[in-house]
């Protein structure tokens, strides 16, 4: 899944009325239980757990949501236009939904992503309910964090959602033109959209990886704990680790295809996110008016520390990580765009080893040279 989020520390006055009055929450239909999360049970434990969004009338609750709604169509135009990407399909309404409906949708996302679901008689009473209380506390954590997000494993065409009350939030603190903002955060999300319709090969790519991320090896566990214990030595000498914190410490213990299948992982978020990252600013004022503005604020925010709690969770969930990989990302494209135009930048999309590697991604020349010689 791709999504935009808050990349701040996430929490938003709690209030009564929930921005999200008229907009889709609660739980869809599930599969019973996945590997070792029942996923059902996680999303009742997010939807229990998640906090209030900012406190809002009934009118600007529904504005929000037509508004956001009909920004979601607007950007295509702009997106289409600057990224050059073909896209001549019918345009999909997006879900605007509160944190509830967020969580309900990433635990259908993350069940059908992860496997296919297995009877709970097959598995015993209690199976996977652990790892569910687990997974919805972090649901709820994250829900708090995520502005929109484009799923390309649900439906036929994928889904885009956006997280009203979050966008409301976020837009109030940065006291930037609410229209603006909404538009933007909508640029980012329909351009991930339009990557998997240009690309279909991507989706299978993603599930193919994270499947082999998912599958047990039968290396010797003396070796999966010296990795780890080098890789902590290496953090308190102070040795740049190339995938960063916590993800670096997850390498560790991974036999190497389970490596290799995060690193692409890795390699195709940086991609996805900094692409999104490069269009929806590109579009420039003409589009959105006060994008810089938005653009700058916004990046202040990031780098706002939180409290001692939040970082720690920040940490543990990887948001940090995905902060800078949202900058890489978007200084890889950036550059490439600059040095060789859109049109060559767009052959990136023709198969999976067209994809960066990783040491492109710090030097966009390597990539130039070996894919575009």
């Amino acid at each position: 899944m791709t999504e935009s989020r808050d990349s701040s520390a996430p929490g938003v006055p709690a209030g009564e009325h929930r921005d999200g009055v008229l907009v889709e929450t609660g739980a869809r239909s599930r599969s019973a239980l996945t590997g070792a999360v029942d996923w059902a049970l996680a999303a009742r434990t997010g939807a229990a757990l998640v906090p209030a969004g900012p406190r809002t009338t009934r009118h600007a609750a529904e504005q929000a949501v037509a508004e956001l709604s009909a920004a979601s169509i607007r950007a295509e135009g702009p997106v289409r236009e600057v990224s050059g990407l073909i896209d001549d399909g019918a345009i999909p309404a997006a879900r605007v939904v509160d944190r509830p409906g967020w969580i309900s949708a990433a635990a259908d996302s993350m069940a059908q992503l992860t496997g296919t679901g297995v009877d709970p008689a097959e598995q015993g009473r209690f199976a996977g309910k652990p790892g569910g209380v687990q997974a919805g506390a972090m649901l709820a954590f994250l829900s708090t964090a995520i502005l929109g997000q484009y799923d390309p494993f649900s439906g036929p065409d994928g889904t885009l959602l956006l997280v009203a009350p979050n966008i409301m939030a976020v837009e109030r603190a940065l006291g930037v033109p609410p229209s603006d903002f909404r538009l933007w955060v909508c640029l980012h999300e329909v351009t991930h959209r339009v990557q998997f319709s240009s690309a279909p090969w991507l989706a299978e790519y993603m599930q193919r990886n994270v499947e082999l991320l998912g599958e047990a090896g039968d290396e010797p566990f003396q070796e999966m704990l010296g990795r780890l214990l080098e890789a902590v030595k290496d953090r308190r000498r102070g040795e740049q680790d190339p995938a960063g914190g916590i993800v670096g410490l997850l390498r560790a213990t991974q036999a190497e295809p389970q490596r290799e299948a995060l690193d692409r992982l890795l390699m195709l978020g940086t991609l996805l996110e900094g692409h999104a990252d490069h269009v929806m600013d590109a579009v420039g004022p003409a589009v959105v008016p006060s994008v810089a503005r938005i653009r700058s604020a916004f990046d202040q925010r990031r780098q706002r520390p939180g409290n001692p709690l939040q970082r720690l969770l920040r940490a543990l969930l990887g948001m940090d990580a995905k902060v800078a990989q949202y900058v890489r990302g978007k200084a890889f494209v950036d550059e490439v765009v600059n040095t060789v135009g859109m049109d060559h930048f767009n052959t990136i999309w023709t198969n999976a080893e067209t994809l960066p590697r990783p040491a492109e991604i710090s030097d966009p020349q390597l990539w130039v040279t070996r894919v575009l010689g």
